[in-house]
């Protein structure tokens, strides 16, 4: 399938997606968002891929909803459900990006801002460097968070720091973000996309069964008491026991001293 508003390449089990608007910062437009709800739709049911990559072409990762560019002009309206829905067009994207059940890295290589900031923060991980750069922006356009800022930013960095940058929406750099836990890998522009890319292979080779519970273990422990999650994490071993022959080539190859290779049956 193709795109016409990101690239979608898929090799050795990780997929790397561009967000492909550089002229715009690669701003959320209409056909934007809706080639990430298709790419993610069909990820999701690709078993090959075990890892994605999230970037952006250009400057920028992405700068957030497209307010200048605004719909073509024989573009039809939004359908009334649409409109009405309860969690609005940016919640439609937060969720297609966090729940997706394949590990998600944002390679960070510009500026993240507003939408393109919840983007990046609905991923598992993040790498950036000295370029990248963080604005919430909300406030300056009159508005609270959306897009799933408010849940991602106060578990990534704390309260008190989450309040910090919505409320005076000031930039983050790239530095200050790896301080503060924006970012997990930190690395020279050059090397944004292999580091990227290697940690995402590292996570593909992984039995994908098991990764895939894990990031769900990981998600319900952000809302659950404790006792609920020992019941979940009960849940999911037993779940990711069904791929018996990676059960099997984890205790074979730990036994052989050998590298594992896994193939998620």
């Amino acid at each position: 399938m193709s795109y016409e508003n990101l690239t979608l390449d898929v090799r050795d089990h990780v997929a790397t997606i561009t967000l492909n608007r550089p002229d715009r910062l690669n701003a959320l437009s209409r056909g934007l968002q809706a080639d990430i709800q298709a790419v993610t739709a069909a990820l999701r049911d690709d078993d090959d891929v075990r890892a994605i990559v999230w970037t952006g072409a250009g400057r920028g990762f992405c700068a957030g909803a497209d307010l200048m560019g605004g719909p073509p002009a024989d573009a039809q309206p939004p359908k009334r459900q649409e409109r009405l829905d309860e969690y609005g067009w940016v919640g439609a994207l937060a969720t297609a990006v966090y729940r997706l059940d394949k590990p998600s890295i944002a390679a960070v290589n510009g500026v993240a801002a507003g939408a393109g900031m919840s983007i990046a923060l609905a991923c598992d991980l993040r790498v950036g460097t000295p370029a990248s750069r963080f604005k919430v922006v909300f406030i300056e356009r009159s508005l609270s968070p959306d897009s799933g800022l408010s849940y991602f930013l106060p578990r990534i960095v704390g309260y008190s720091r989450a309040c910090d940058l919505v409320y005076s929406s000031r930039a983050v750099d790239g530095e200050e973000a790896y301080r503060i836990g924006l970012l997990d890998r930190f690395v020279p522009p050059e090397r944004l996309m292999d580091e990227a890319q290697s940690l995402a292979a590292q996570i593909a080779a992984w039995p994908p069964l098991a990764m895939q519970m894990s990031k769900r273990v990981l998600q319900s422990s952000m809302d659950n008491r404790l006792e609920d999650q020992l019941r979940y994490e009960v849940t999911a071993i037993s779940y990711g026991r069904r791929a018996e022959n990676d059960v099997r080539e984890a205790r074979d190859s730990f036994r052989e001293k050998r590298k594992p290779v896994f193939t998620g049956t």
